[in-house]
């Protein structure tokens, strides 16, 4: 009888924690179900997270000083200070007034540019051999990339340009000599048909692919009715360089006194795409060039296109 009564006890002593222990059973049951959901999801986060980290960006931003020309002109050194505060990192400089190096010694300019966290990677410059030779020393001196040919001008006969493909062939060779690259930057006119033909592929198919790039302006191709990824794509990996500005969605009628250009992200090119594109086939310098400024002066499309390049998401 004791027996009984003692197993009874017990009996309704587990009847009286049963209630717990299913709330015991159920909790633990809960805490292993979110422990391994917790488990999957960490490789999840990681991944995410690693994917973020590795996201696909430009390898610096650079501008064409010729944007911001006039204020070069009244003040170089405070102009190159506002512009390394924006948060470029890359200059490219042009044969103005005053010299590719406004009016310093080569190292002058270069000085003042690294100060303000600027590399000058390249300029545009028109000359003929002995100019080249002498600028392409002189470039090379301060560690700069690239001497870039930027208008010949429209020609009547493909001839004509056959013959420029020669002599940017002798251009490139003298540049190679110098440790330099020499690239070719296309405006409108090799975009229009001459003889048939677009003398931009004229361009490319004879000049020397080991002496000569190419300067891709995404605008003028675009406005020249042609496909930047194309080009890109096929002749990969020739151009180098770019100038980026962008396409009014609403085109300005032809003829028109201003051009149809407006600041990064505010038109129709699709640059996440396109610049993704320009990396993967070989491009490796960006180079912001606005031309028309909407209620806005230089220096703040400057800075608007700067923070846009910052916060872009290639794809």
């Amino acid at each position: 009888m004791e027996y009984a009564g003692k197993a009874q006890r017990k009996r309704e002593k587990l009847h009286l924690y049963q209630p717990k222990l299913i709330i015991i059973m159920s909790s633990r049951r809960s805490f292993i179900k979110n422990t391994s959901l917790l488990a999957l999801s960490i490789p999840l986060i990681k991944n995410n997270l690693f994917a973020q980290s590795q996201s696909k960006k430009l390898p610096a931003i650079g501008i064409q000083l010729y944007m911001v020309k006039e204020d070069m002109e009244k003040d170089p050194a405070g102009t190159l200070a506002q512009i390394g505060k924006m948060g470029y990192t890359q200059i490219e400089s042009f044969g103005g007034n005053k010299g590719i190096f406004w009016g310093m010694t080569n190292k002058e300019f270069n000085k003042i540019a690294n100060g303000n966290g600027l590399t000058i990677i390249s300029s545009h410059y028109a000359g003929d051999i002995e100019g080249f030779e002498k600028t392409a020393a002189q470039a090379a001196e301060i560690g700069m990339k690239y001497l870039i040919y930027p208008w010949k001008g429209p020609q009547k006969t493909i001839d004509a340009f056959k013959k420029i493909a020669e002599e940017f062939n002798n251009y490139g060779v003298i540049c190679a000599k110098n440790g330099l690259g020499f690239a070719y930057h296309p405006h409108d006119y090799p975009y229009i048909p001459v003889e048939g033909q677009l003398p931009l592929d004229v361009l490319l198919a004879y000049t020397d692919k080991e002496f000569v790039d190419f300067q891709m302006d995404y605008y003028y191709t675009v406005t020249g009715g042609q496909d930047p990824e194309a080009y890109i794509k096929k002749y990969r990996p020739r151009f180098k360089l770019c100038h980026m500005r962008d396409v009014l969605k609403e085109r300005l009628p032809a003829g028109s006194q201003d051009e149809s250009a407006c600041d990064l992200g505010k038109g129709v090119i699709n640059y996440p795409h396109l610049l993704s594109t320009a990396m993967d086939n070989g491009m490796q310098y960006f180079f912001v060039e606005q031309s028309r400024f909407f209620n806005e002066t230089p220096l703040q499309s400057a800075k608007f296109n700067a923070d846009y390049l910052k916060n872009i998401q290639l794809t």
